[in-house]
């Protein structure tokens, strides 16, 4: 993958929240998992503070944007039964790039640690 590819991936506001949360915690994640990153990272609100309205926005955009969206990468395996995503021997490969896009992503208030 290069590295241009990569920041395509990394071009919407949650897409790198989902990358850095699969890199650090190295394990598949669910769908609700996700969601609470993208709420610590990009909304600073815990999933118990969040409206329904943001909580339903969130998972909406994960199931029709960014999961699809990363899966055709070749990054994710997305498993819709369980709700679980999980990284690829693909998704090794993009960790030189994702570090550096997290440590200058604009839309971050904060970086994410890997």
């Amino acid at each position: 993958m290069t590295f241009d590819t990569m920041l395509e991936l990394c071009g919407d506001e949650h897409r790198p929240i989902i990358l850095a949360a699969l890199a650090a915690e190295e394990r598949p994640l669910t769908v609700n998992d996700l969601r609470g990153m993208i709420l610590t990272y990009n909304h600073h609100t815990p999933a118990t503070e969040a409206s329904e309205e943001m909580l339903t926005e969130i998972r909406v955009s994960l199931h029709h944007n960014h999961i699809p969206k990363l899966e055709s990468a070749g990054v994710i395996e997305y498993d819709s039964e369980r709700q679980l995503v999980e990284p690829t021997e693909q998704f090794d490969q993009l960790q030189p790039h994702l570090s550096a896009i997290l440590g200058i992503a604009p839309d971050l208030d904060e970086s994410i640690e890997l």
